[in-house]
């Protein structure tokens, strides 16, 4: 598996070019959970939303130690990246704004979900900092 950085063309475009990414958390007992999750990026991390009181946002608040997985075909060869670090919660309305838009931006029919353009109070967001970025099949 090749390396590049977030920042990297590459895997900006991979990734702009995919609407679900799988978060992997670890649970107290040690063991995987798994999960497809909508998201947006920048050069410097993965940002994803999700409902307060699940398990994987028990699991991060535990453990932050993520892994997250996109793959898919691009130009007719399996393609992916998979990101290794670590989730911190945004907790300020300043952390979350550009995020914010940059989901409704990706997901159309996102505000009626919500009831309006601003993050619901059951929501929480968190941001994936890289330790450490595999590629395969995104060229060079």
């Amino acid at each position: 598996m090749a390396g590049h950085s977030l920042s990297s063309p590459f895997v900006q475009r991979f990734l702009a070019s995919k609407s679900v990414a799988v978060l992997a958390t670890l649970q107290a007992s040690g063991a995987p959970l798994a999960m497809p999750m909508w998201f947006v990026h920048d050069d410097s991390a993965i940002v994803m939303i999700s409902e307060v009181g699940l398990r994987k946002v028990r699991n991060l608040r535990r453990d932050p130690r993520v892994c997250v997985v996109a793959e898919g075909e691009r130009e007719g060869v399996v393609a992916g990246v998979i990101v290794q670090g670590h989730a911190r919660f945004l907790e300020t309305e300043t952390e979350r704004t550009s995020y914010v838009g940059a989901l409704h931006a990706k997901y159309s029919g996102l505000a009626e979900r919500w009831g309006g353009r601003a993050m619901p109070p059951d929501r929480v967001m968190f941001r994936i900092d890289p330790d450490r970025i595999s590629t395969w099949g995104l060229g060079d």
